[in-house]
């Protein structure tokens, strides 16, 4: 009895502590309000007909295995009215890279119904307003479209205690955007539609990944095609670390084909033919440059002048500034040496804009003339077609290309062993021998001093990648090739005909 009594004193006593501790933790927890949808009907005329479409931009909840939000996904779905069976009716996922960045340069410069127009010559856009307006390339005649923020970009977000780690990474992020694929096909009906990824820059190392992801297992998602655009798939192509030579030779053919841009190149040598002297360029890095920095200081200093005569010849700077750099041309200092006695330097998104820096003797740029030469048109036109013809209303801002996933990304691929540069094309490579009829489109742009079309060749030319079914397309233009007008309807074009081939 004393034993019940002493119970039940503690029982008064102690319980309403314990119930103001747990109401305590639960009002700590951070708001989270309802995901939120907007929806508008429009009309595009493509190609003399009038195709009628509904707009919805909305928040996806991701949720953990206590279905509490773990994050918001903001997307822009395009979906065509009047379709008869919409299992019969591609839908492609559609998102840019950074890591960090939002989905407005392939949204207002390549596929959207809507399109920012920048000066075709590479010059700079200046100051607003800005030309928007339909956009005769856009893709809705023959894929519905969903153009995709990964957390931390846009107007996507962490939500709850959630920071944002957990979607940070090559995996992270990839598993993230699965699932996102996973609720949007499950809430929309489209498990049996044609499905299309299309990314650009590090959004093709995101759907190379997501092949993985979204295919591999039981619970598989079947893709009909890849869009890769402006591609880096292995970074060790890409990376200037000491000791790396891979990334040399991925580059060499797109400084190359900067010179000839420039005038920097004999072009009489090649009859004025570009292609026969990039085909060139291809094969001296192979054939030469390769062997050549792969001896090192066992070259010889003989040899090592006539190849750094050689490499001038394409490059068109000094074969001594080649040769002090022992025949390793940073495509950065390479941006600043090309065109310095003329006072300019060149862009690293596309080698074509020029820019002019406080002084002319430092090794590097101060900026990249092709990035300040048309952000402030993509940044003006995303956010004012978002607010005032969507009719958005969130007070946060829209979030362009920021640092935050960047500055806290997860390299890794795999849990424990040796560190290793990033390489997702085996999982292309395994997504194509697994699926008989996914087919992969690269595009690429001559003058890309960032992700190098070279580099993508030469990862897609090894890693089990089925070439029979890769498309290799070229472009007058950087990085983002649709900065362009004809380049970008080439794009457009060249997708289009990649999604009508699969249907």
């Amino acid at each position: 009895m004393r034993g019940l009594l002493l119970a039940l004193c503690l029982a008064v006593f102690v319980t309403p502590g314990f119930a103001e501790e747990k109401a305590d933790a639960a009002s700590d927890k951070p708001d989270i309000p309802e995901a939120q949808a907007f929806t508008s009907d429009h009309t595009l005329k493509l190609d003399g007909q009038t195709i009628k479409y509904r707009t919805v931009a909305s928040e996806t909840y991701l949720r953990d295995a206590k279905d509490e939000p773990t994050a918001s996904i903001f997307s822009v779905a395009y979906i065509r009215d009047g379709v008869s069976d919409a299992r019969r009716r591609p839908v492609t996922f559609i998102f840019n890279g950074g890591p960090g960045s939002a989905s407005l340069w392939l949204h207002m410069g390549a596929f959207g119904p809507k399109q920012v127009i920048t000066p075709s010559d590479a010059t700079d856009v200046g100051a607003p307003p800005y030309m928007i307006r339909d956009n005769r390339n856009s893709l809705l005649d023959v894929t519905d479209m969903v153009f995709i923020d990964p957390v931390g970009t846009g107007y996507s977000r962490p939500l709850g205690d959630n920071t944002g780690e957990e979607f940070y990474g090559v995996n992270e992020d990839a598993e993230s955007i699965a699932e996102f694929i996973r609720i949007w096909i499950t809430e929309n009906g489209r498990w049996n539609s044609p499905k299309y990824l299309a990314g650009e820059s590090y959004g093709t190392t995101r759907a190379a990944a997501l092949t993985e992801k979204l295919q591999g297992g039981w619970n598989g998602i079947g893709l009909n095609g890849v869009i890769l655009i402006s591609a880096i798939l292995d970074f060790q192509n890409a990376r200037f670390a000491p000791g790396n030579d891979s990334a040399h030779i991925s580059f060499f053919p797109s400084e190359a084909a900067t010179a000839w841009f420039h005038g920097k190149v004999d072009k009489t040598k090649w009859n004025g033919d570009f292609n026969a002297f990039i085909e060139a360029s291809r094969a001296y890095a192979i054939e030469t440059l390769a062997p050549a920095l792969i001896r090192g200081n066992t070259l010889g200093a003989t040899q090592e002048a006539a190849i750094a005569n050689e490499m001038s010849a394409y490059l068109g700077v000094s074969a001594e500034w080649i040769r002090q750099a022992k025949l390793r041309v940073d495509p950065t200092r390479f941006r600043k040496e090309l065109l310095r006695r003329e006072g300019y330097t060149v862009g690293r998104f596309d080698s074509r804009y020029k820019g002019i820096d406080s002084e002319g003797t430092s090794d590097t740029p101060e900026n990249d003339p092709s990035g300040y030469g048309m952000d402030v048109a993509y940044v003006a036109a995303i956010n004012d077609y978002l607010t005032r013809e969507l009719k958005i209303d969130f007070t946060r801002p829209y979030k362009v290309l920021t640092g935050e996933p960047g500055s806290q990304w997860n390299w890794s691929m795999n849990e424990g062993g040796w560190p290793a540069y990033v390489n997702v094309t085996p999982w292309l490579g395994k997504g194509m021998r697994e699926n008989p009829q996914m087919k992969v489109l690269l595009a690429s742009g001559w003058y890309d001093l960032a992700t190098p079309f070279f580099g993508a060749e030469m990862a897609l030319f090894k890693n089990g990648v089925v070439l029979d079914r890769v498309q290799f397309d070229y472009y007058d233009a950087g990085h983002m090739m649709y900065l362009s007008e004809p380049e970008g309807k080439k794009l457009s074009d060249d997708v289009r005909a990649f999604i009508q081939a699969g249907q």
